[in-house]
């Protein structure tokens, strides 16, 4: 770290009418403000921080060795580079949803790979919901200037060949307004994706499962279907069940049930996911007392489905990990953006509508393995 005395960031005089600085350091291309706040922390901040912005940085207050300090560093909204992470990181993901998809398809990944190619349409469909998904956050995070990255997509070897997608995010929301819009975006746009995906595949034909797999004393693998699905099938007039037990839907519309799915999954009103974020715009504070009631419901859930329900382990395990993976969510917290005021009537009734689309997104079972 290098002390200076002279940097490009906001004029000093548009610092110190809030905070008293008496020393200015760099470390890379941050710039450490040491000084003294003239006033709380929460308005100091909102007020320094559009100070910040108009000159190209994001600024947090911290605390260092006694010291208060003024971190700011410039705003990165770019892509510098090839971000071979997130394209290492796709790639992957495309073998291991072709090699789950082989699967959904009849084939035999190991015994027949050169046949795991056929199943690329399954691979489509989950990358295609799940790419628009984070996009629309990544869209509108641009537009509110606040910084992220492409998304990382998650290869790992189970039923779908993937766990979802994510985008990492940087800096603080600026308003309630960037908070929600970043929020709703991406359940938004996931869901054309989604519906998008269902429609051609309840147009395509059934498969036809391998010889056995339909047997009475075989493992099978059943996916319970969101009223969405139900009513997107209903209102093409696709069936969604066959009588024939050796033949499933098309493998793509698993794409649509992923993407159902995880927009549920993604609507649940905790921490970080984007239901937290949506809330939070939507109720402030408040937020923090309903994400303390999450981790609750769906032990319920799942105690409800083992107990009095007859599930198995396999198909409560899903509730189970949610409530404690919603309970560290919801104790880390959710964003809190710099002006805090309320938001608008329009994005609040838009709020209403997404979160009603998370409840035709919701299947108390979304997999059951029967023996």
């Amino acid at each position: 770290m290098e002390t200076v005395e002279s940097v490009d960031g906001p004029p000093l005089e548009t610092i110190e009418s809030v905070f008293s600085v008496y020393e200015i350091a760099t470390d890379g291309e941050e710039i450490h403000y040491y000084g003294t706040p003239l006033q709380a922390p929460e308005p100091m901040m909102r007020e320094l921080w559009g100070v910040f912005r108009e000159h190209g940085y994001d600024v947090q207050l911290t605390v260092r060795h006694g010291e208060y300090v003024l971190v700011a560093e410039p705003l990165s909204l770019g892509v510098d580079s090839i971000p071979w992470t997130n394209v290492l990181l796709f790639v992957a993901t495309v073998f291991s949803t072709l090699f789950a998809g082989a699967m959904w398809y009849g084939i035999d990944p190991i015994g027949e790979p050169t046949q795991v190619w056929r199943a690329w349409p399954f691979t489509v469909a989950i990358l295609g919901v799940l790419g628009v998904h984070e996009m629309g956050h990544y869209v509108l995070s641009r537009y509110h200037r606040v910084n992220a990255s492409l998304p990382y997509f998650l290869p790992v070897p189970t039923l779908i060949g993937t766990m979802g997608a994510v985008i990492k995010m940087k800096g603080q929301m600026p308003d309630r307004k960037a908070l929600f819009d970043i929020g709703v975006a991406g359940p938004l746009a996931g869901l054309v994706a989604t519906v998008v995906v269902t429609v051609v595949g309840l147009y395509l034909p059934p498969v036809t499962v391998p010889e056995g797999a339909a047997d009475p004393g075989a493992t099978q693998i059943r996916l319970g279907f969101p009223p969405l699905l139900e009513l997107i099938a209903a209102g093409i007039d696709q069936p969604l069940y066959t009588d024939d037990p050796r033949q499933n839907v098309n493998p793509v519309v698993i794409g649509g049930w992923v993407g159902m799915f995880v927009t549920f999954l993604n609507l649940i009103p905790v921490g970080q996911l984007d239901g937290g974020h949506i809330l939070r715009a939507m109720a402030g504070d408040l937020q923090e007392t309903i994400a303390a009631l999450v981790p609750g419901v769906l032990f319920a859930l799942a105690g409800y489905l083992y107990y009095i329900g007859g599930y198995n382990g396999n198909t409560v395990f899903i509730w189970v990990f949610w409530g404690l993976f919603a309970g560290l969510l919801a104790a880390v917290g959710p964003a809190v953006p710099v002006n805090d005021q309320r938001l608008d009537r329009k994005r609040f009734a838009l709020g209403i509508f997404t979160f009603g689309c998370g409840v035709l997104c919701f299947m108390p079972t979304p997999i059951v393995i029967v023996n």
